[in-house]
């Protein structure tokens, strides 16, 4: 019999990257409120203090730019959980730059951020995981993995790269009873990002999808526990749209 709506995820222990605020703290509340045991890896302190004492779980100050800090807090993490069953990494940044003016220091710091992060926490959660013989892998990407977009090329090319990175995890650690999923939103109105949107922008988003609306952090957080379940235990190597319909393929 398979367990109730709220205590889904009982037992089991998940790591949150970015889950002080926005995708991610929605996903870390949604994650604890089916049961999990949830500890949040961000930079922002006060936030992540915040949502990691609302959900009863932990948090770990990290900066993900940094590959040793990166690891020390996933290990540190997977130590308190003793073990690891679900990663969601959705840490990330966004620059929006014209390709003339894209420095390389700015291209170097959205990858560390966004794909290298990626890597070293899946490396600390693989050492539990494969001896496990389970485990549960989601990558936060983006719409603009798959349709790219004008003065992002340095964020569309990380989100891509996100993606390719996943399927080669689900390929390698598939045999050891892994899976790895990535999720690709499309516009979601979170705290990343704010600077750069007018209510004209968001009007025009709006219309492209054929729902006539934006997507919300609970659209994502729903995706991302459904591939927590064992609903989803057949699914691995995918990068699922959560776009409202703007981007298909």
């Amino acid at each position: 019999m398979s367990a109730s709506a709220g205590v889904r995820l009982e037992g089991r222990r998940a790591i949150v990257t970015g889950g002080a605020r926005g995708i991610g703290g929605r996903i870390a509340q949604t994650l604890a409120g089916e049961g999990a045991e949830v500890i949040i890896l961000d930079r922002l302190v006060e936030e992540g203090r915040r949502c990691a004492n609302e959900i009863g779980g932990r948090y770990i100050q990290v900066d993900l730019a940094d590959p040793g800090d990166a690891e020390r807090a996933a290990e540190e993490a997977a130590q308190l959980l003793g073990g690891v069953d679900v990663l969601v990494n959705c840490a990330g940044i966004f620059s929006g730059t014209d390709l003339t003016e894209l420095t390389t220091a700015e291209w170097d710091l959205l990858f560390a951020i966004n794909v290298r992060a990626m890597l070293t926490t899946m490396q600390v959660a693989a050492r539990t995981m494969i001896p496990a013989r389970r485990g549960r892998i989601i990558n936060l990407a983006s719409m603009a993995a798959k349709k790219g977009g004008a003065h992002e090329a340095a964020y569309a090319a990380s989100k891509a790269a996100v993606v390719a990175l996943t399927r080669a995890v689900a390929h390698e650690w598939g045999p050891h009873g892994i899976t790895a999923n990535s999720i690709c939103p499309g516009y979601v109105l979170t705290e990343m990002g704010a600077n750069t949107r007018t209510p004209e922008l968001v009007a025009a988003w709006e219309a492209m999808s054929p729902l006539g609306r934006l997507g919300t952090v609970d659209d994502v957080a729903g995706v991302a526990l459904f591939l927590c379940l064992p609903e989803s235990g057949y699914m691995t190597g995918q990068a699922i749209n959560v776009t409202g319909g703007m981007v298909t393929h």
